[in-house]
């Protein structure tokens, strides 16, 4: 499936406020759905680059032999899931859903962002 397709699916994942897809070597949002007057997920995709870029950064100065599946942020009222992808073109991108908390289920949403995310061609 493509962006557009992408991201329309993980919109229909129970509680989702927004999502988009970000580009975080240069910290552009490459495709965006959802989202509202309180969550401008241009500005969310481009300081979420910087969290992506300092757990790189971690992971590479303990030599850790690993990949990051993803990175959760929970507030008070939102879940905020970063999904950084595996492509074979060595794109550095991710996934970012803003959930309600109160009406998603985290374990589901994971869930269906991993099926977003294998069927996502870039």
């Amino acid at each position: 499936m493509n962006i557009e397709q992408a991201l329309r699916e993980a919109m229909a994942i129970e509680g989702a406020v927004g999502v988009s897809l970000v580009d975080y070597d240069s910290g552009m949002t490459l495709g965006t759905q959802g989202g509202n007057t309180l969550l401008d997920l241009e500005v969310a995709g481009a300081g979420n680059t910087e969290v992506v870029r300092a757990k790189m950064r971690t992971i590479a100065a303990l030599q850790l032999d690993d990949q990051i599946e993803d990175i959760l942020i929970t507030l008070q009222r939102q879940y905020h899931l970063i999904r950084p992808l595996a492509t074979n073109q060595g794109a550095q991108m991710f996934l970012y859903l803003v959930l309600d908390r109160s009406r998603s289920n985290l374990a589901l949403a994971r869930h269906h962002l991993r099926a977003v995310e294998r069927n996502l061609v870039v």
